[in-house]
């Protein structure tokens, strides 16, 4: 039987990895999309390496990105996310992923679909997934995105062009609310948690509540069965107070913890006055390596809501950028919050990645 060819290029962006996908070479949304998605990246996998594909066994190396042409008249691209599950033959579109928002602006300009410009490109992006606008700052270097630079970005080896990403009015990306039980504080599953709804929605618990210190490393979280039960428990049972259809996805589920010392997964060591606070996500049932962005940027967005357990743990917050300590070092976000209403309003949330560019050609799909 022979394979058929699907053009795409294999992208780094921020500290994930994905395919990228031109939406023309795909079949509609649907059934034979999916095959092809799952197929590319090796999935279902039952013994969790994907190793008939391209994916790399954890959720942040299983993603893949579609582009096409701009819906709305302040876009100049689509961008579809698609979530590929290691084991399972499921893909999943419920939320966006913010370290492969950074490989779109570099693919639009690399691929000739918007004009390179001089030293900067400004590219908006439609992320079809949160009907959300991101505007991505891409370094260019002789027309096409850069990828030497000096900013280096935890997690990721070496040092690469800062990318600049906006995301305006992230507030209600899956829920139209903010707050979408419309409290900053709900009682979950026996404890108190935040849910948030911000790029993503994402269920906040204090670490202590479950018996952690929040500066455990991934793995010893993944190996802690009943801790991983009850997080799931949990953040099932908040996603039905948030009205957020069943998903593997999201919401995603993470722990707070005050500023404290740990070391990261390279062995840096951090002291307590380097971090503002300490935070693991779970992303498709493992505790994910190096924070999930669109959930760092929740958090961010959380730390300035009043009330929340976030704004607790970060001791109010305050101007500029909030310092996230997760397993692979001190991420800087930077949110902005007022009240409208009455109530709290996400304004913008920024971040900074890197991506660069590994492969291009044709995946083949039996």
């Amino acid at each position: 039987m022979t394979q058929r060819r699907v053009r795409a290029v294999y992208m780094r962006g921020g500290t994930s990895r994905c395919l990228v996908f031109h939406e023309e070479d795909l079949p509609h949304p649907g059934p034979a999309r999916d095959r092809i998605l799952l197929a590319a990246l090796g999935s279902p996998d039952p013994y969790g390496r994907q190793l008939d594909g391209l994916g790399g066994g954890i959720s942040s190396l299983s993603k893949a990105c579609i582009i096409g042409p701009p819906t709305r008249s302040d876009a100049d691209v689509n961008y579809t996310f698609a979530q590929v599950d290691v084991r399972n033959p499921v893909v999943d579109y419920a939320g966006n992923c913010g370290n492969c928002s950074a490989t779109v602006g570099p693919f639009a300009i690399d691929e000739k679909i918007v004009p390179a410009g001089a030293d900067e490109k400004i590219v908006r992006i439609h992320n079809t997934n949160t009907r959300k606008i991101i505007v991505a700052h891409v370094p260019v270097k002789d027309g096409e995105a850069a990828v030497e630079g000096d900013f280096e970005l935890a997690g990721v080896p070496g040092s690469g062009a800062r990318i600049a990403l906006d995301f305006f009015d992230p507030g209600g990306a899956a829920t139209e609310r903010l707050l979408p039980t419309g409290r900053p504080r709900d009682a979950v599953g026996g404890v108190e948690a935040s849910l948030v709804d911000a790029t993503n929605p994402v269920v906040f618990v204090r670490a202590r509540d479950l018996g952690l210190t929040g500066a455990e490393t991934p793995e010893a979280i993944d190996a802690d069965r009943a801790v991983g039960a009850r997080l799931e428990a949990i953040r099932v049972e908040a996603a039905g107070r948030m009205g957020v259809p069943g998903s593997a996805a999201v919401p995603k589920i993470a722990v707070v913890a005050r500023a404290a010392p740990f070391r990261a997964l390279d062995g840096t060591p951090y002291a307590s006055d380097q971090v503002d606070l300490l935070a693991r996500v779970m992303s498709m049932g493992n505790c994910h390596r190096a924070f999930a962005l669109t959930a760092a940027m929740c958090l961010a967005v959380a730390a300035r809501v009043e009330g929340t357990v976030v704004h607790e743990c970060a001791l109010g917050g305050k101007e500029g950028d909030l310092r996230l300590g997760h397993p692979s070092g001190v991420l800087p976000v930077a949110a902005t919050v007022t009240i409208r209403d009455g109530q709290p309003w996400a304004e913008c949330v920024t971040v900074y990645r890197t991506a660069r560019r590994l492969m291009e050609g044709f995946v083949r799909i039996p």
